[in-house]
């Protein structure tokens, strides 16, 4: 049995209440980009892959012939990774503003 990867994007990004047009910008491409991907029977890896660490899905779970959930997994941990420094580096910098008002007074 075939399964249509469009169909199967889609359905994804609507059940999970993402808007086309804030996706579309993520994966730096045009709204009718997302259309048509949503009416292609077959899709590239890469493009699945993209769609799934923004929305987080693992769409190896729906098309588990495609790719393999272990590069699913290791790439989201490096987004993961990357969220978790930033917001680190947020805390130290308001950490700082803080004992430096504590200075003051």
């Amino acid at each position: 049995m075939n399964k249509h990867h469009g169909q199967i994007l889609e359905y994804q990004i609507r059940r999970n209440g993402f808007n086309i047009t804030d996706l579309a910008k993520k994966l730096k491409v045009d709204r009718r980009s997302l259309y048509n991907w949503f009416k292609s029977e077959y899709l590239r890896h890469d493009i699945i892959l993209k769609i799934g660490l923004i929305i987080r899905h693992d769409f190896s779970i729906e098309i588990p012939e495609h790719f393999d959930q272990v590069e699913f997994l290791i790439k989201n941990k490096v987004e993961i990774h990357a969220d978790i420094v930033k917001y680190k580096e947020m805390y130290i910098a308001l950490l700082e503003k803080y004992n430096a008002l504590l200075l003051e007074r």
